[in-house]
Formats: C-alpha cells, sequence, structure tokens
C-alpha cells in the first residue's frame, strides 16, 4: 500500500470527531494489478485518492483482502488503501472489536494534515469498544475468494494449490479452463460454503432454497423439522451452518425466535449463523434482516 487512502473517507464519525478530516484529493492512475481482481477490467483509468502520507514510496502494509473484512458485525472498514500489490477496496484503515489496524507506515511527522487528524481520530474512536474482544476468528476466506482462485488454477506451479482449493470433481470437469471454474463458483455464489475446500451446496436447492446465508434460509429449514418427507435434509443443513444441535423441532424454533434480532452469518468464521451477544454494540446493519 501506498501513501494514500482510496476514494472519498465514508460518511462516520471517526473522520469528524474530534477534529474535522479535511482531505486533498488527487486523481491517481489505477494499479494494473488491480485489474487481475474480480471487477478490477471495469474500472476506470485513473481513481480518487487523499495523501495520508508523504513517504515516497509505493509499498507498505495493508491490514486485510476487501472479501468478507465486515461479515462480522464488529467489524468495519475505515477506509481503503490504495494498493499497488492487491486489490481495488483492500483494507488501508479497520476495527474488529476493540482492535484498530492501521496499515500506514509512516510516523505522524511525515503524515499529511488530513492523516494526522484521521489518525488521532482513529485513536479516539477505538478507545469505545475497550474490553469488546473480536466475535471472530478467521476460519476461512470469504466465497468471493473462490471465484479469484479459481480463475489462477493454470497459473499457479505448486501441485497442491488446486487439491487445496477445490474439490476433484470440479478439477476434473474444469482441468484447463480457469474461467469456467470461476464462471460456475461465480454463478453459484450464494450457496458457497468451505469444507476443508470452496464447495458448493447442491442440499439447499433441493429443499427450495437458494441462499446459505440469509435469515430467510434459516428460518425456513426450521420450518423444515416438521415435514416428515424433508426434515433429514434440513436437520443435516441446521448442523452444517450453525453451532447448535437441537433434539427436537420445538427446541429449533424457540432457539431462532429468542434470536432472531442477533443472528448474523459469518464466511471467514466457518461459514455458519452465529449470534451477537445482546449488550455487545454491533456496526448498523450487520445483522441479519428479516
Amino acid at each position: 500500500m501506498g501513501d494514500a487512502a482510496q476514494g472519498e473517507p465514508p460518511k462516520h464519525e471517526v473522520f469528524l470527531s474530534p477534529f474535522k478530516v479535511d482531505p486533498k484529493y488527487e486523481m491517481w492512475p489505477t494499479p494494473a494489478n488491480y485489474r487481475q481482481y474480480p471487477g478490477g477490467k471495469a474500472l476506470p483509468d485513473k481513481i480518487k485518492v487523499w495523501r495520508v502520507q508523504n513517504t515516497g514510496k509505493d509499498y507498505g502494509g495493508v491490514v486485510a483482502f476487501p472479501g468478507g473484512f465486515e461479515d462480522s458485525p464488529d467489524a468495519e472498514v475505515l477506509t481503503p488503501g490504495f494498493n499497488v500489490g492487491k486489490g481495488s477496496g483492500s483494507v488501508g484503515v479497520g476495527r474488529q472489536g476493540n482492535f484498530l489496524q492501521w496499515g500506514f507506515s509512516a510516523p505522524p511527522s511525515q503524515m499529511t494534515e488530513a492523516g494526522r487528524r484521521f489518525f488521532l481520530n482513529c485513536i479516539c474512536y477505538i478507545r469505545k469498544f475497550d474490553g469488546q474482544a473480536p466475535l471472530v476468528r478467521v476460519q476461512s476466506s470469504d466465497r468471493s475468494y473462490a471465484v479469484f482462485l479459481a480463475s489462477l488454477i493454470n497459473r499457479i506451479t505448486d501441485p497442491k494449490f488446486k487439491t487445496r482449493l477445490f474439490p476433484e470433481n470440479l478439477l476434473n470437469k474444469f482441468n484447463d479452463d480457469p474461467e469456467g471454474l470461476a464462471k460456475f463458483y461465480q454463478d453459484h455464489l450464494e450457496l458457497i460454503y468451505r469444507d476443508r475446500v470452496f464447495r458448493v451446496d447442491e442440499d439447499l436447492p433441493r429443499l427450495g432454497i437458494k441462499s446459505n446465508r440469509t435469515l430467510a434460509t434459516l428460518q425456513r429449514l426450521v420450518k423444515l423439522l416438521d415435514d416428515p418427507a424433508r426434515k433429514g435434509p434440513a436437520r443435516k443443513e441446521l448442523q452444517r451452518y450453525t453451532e447448535r444441535s437441537f433434539a427436537t423441532p420445538g427446541e429449533w424454533r424457540a432457539w431462532f425466535d429468542k434470536n432472531r434480532h442477533r443472528f448474523y452469518f459469518t464466511d471467514v468464521g466457518g461459514y455458519k449463523f452465529m449470534i451477537a451477544p445482546g449488550n455487545y454494540p454491533v456496526r448498523k446493519g450487520s445483522l441479519l434482516q428479516p
């Protein structure tokens, strides 16, 4: 990551308090590496940035790839960084729980005025989350990464690369067709999960369900426990995507009804429905909605 943040700052208190951050915008050529990532070919020739620091270097830190960073309700991207090694939108500064993740490298003496104000605001902001340990630990990459990695199957020479990521039947089908494999995962994006490798759930469509990560999916699976013909597959799916195992449909219903306003789904945390603690401050709009 270079000296700049990418795009205009979001409407967030960290750019307003206690100091107003007033970035000076520039238009920089779009890095060639952006074109290699999903959506990169559609980017304009130049991208709006604002300088956080002045080191004259085009490399540095980066917090995380954008995919999956915000799939837990205690994580948020405060600004993307202008990256010469990762894709567009990669996290430059982010927060997870009570951890502030600052990806820029320069000391305050080499920061711009906007950068210094932003840095101070971030320190003040993270203080609000004292004691709020992160809800999710990384167990996997998010589903969009499956699409990206599929496009590379003929470009990486490590013989274990394919078998560590993709099931044998798909490798046989798309052996010399990375674009076809990437399209397959993109077409089935809402059904991808990780079980040692990136898989596509073939059971949910048989139950009339199109996504594995919505509240409606969870509610439907609980309801199907009362259907003698489909209770077996429904129970299997519930056990796959939750950390619970109840003996009766009534117990499943009681659990769902009690927690329906605190559910979230995390790819990074293992492709599971999880429950945010009732007293835990969560990012607005991050919980699953009815």
